[in-house]
């Protein structure tokens, strides 16, 4: 009951702050139609500084807020997109940027998760292989003078330490 409640309360908080933040990239204007398609793409693949998991479409940050105005800005000057990411990631390094290049720097962002999987499929095999059972494996040969020494006395048969019905 309570949890249906605060899910209830935390989806409405939400509906309210999407639109505020969409609001206000909306309010930003541009001499040609196709200069807001171009600030809608840039800021929402540059993240935000600050909030770390946000793009800057999505974030109400002060420095988004900035930073929407900086790219409204070169947008107006007649810079590229090309441009503008490459000052972005000038000014931030390539966090600001969701998707970073392959590089030394950012090696590890790359490599870390494959290893990670190659990591964990090995502990799944190394923890997940059967062990050969404990004690000496008879040869064919010794198997079969067993057999031979079981049938020879069956009086002598092996017991596992129990006496079934002696008193």
């Amino acid at each position: 009951m309570v949890k249906d409640v605060f899910v209830a309360f935390a989806i409405s908080m939400l509906s309210l702050v999407v639109p505020i933040a969409n609001a206000d990239i909306k309010s930003y204007e541009f001499a040609q139609p196709q200069m807001a398609q171009r600030f809608s793409d840039l800021t929402t693949v540059l993240r935000c500084p600050k909030c770390q998991n946000q793009n800057l479409a999505d974030s109400d940050s002060i420095i988004a807020k900035d930073l929407r105005a900086q790219i409204q800005t070169l947008l107006n000057d007649g810079q590229s997109d090309k441009q503008i990411t490459d000052f972005m990631v000038q000014r931030y390094g390539d966090f600001i940027l969701y998707d970073p290049p392959f590089n030394q720097a950012t090696l590890v962002l790359w490599i870390a998760p494959i290893a990670m999987i190659f990591i964990g499929l090995w502990a799944l095999w190394f923890l997940g292989r059967k062990t050969a059972p404990q004690g000496a494996m008879l040869s064919l040969d010794e198997q079969q003078q067993l057999q031979q020494l079981l049938a020879d006395n069956p009086q002598q048969q092996p017991s596992n330490g129990h006496d079934h019905g002696k008193d």
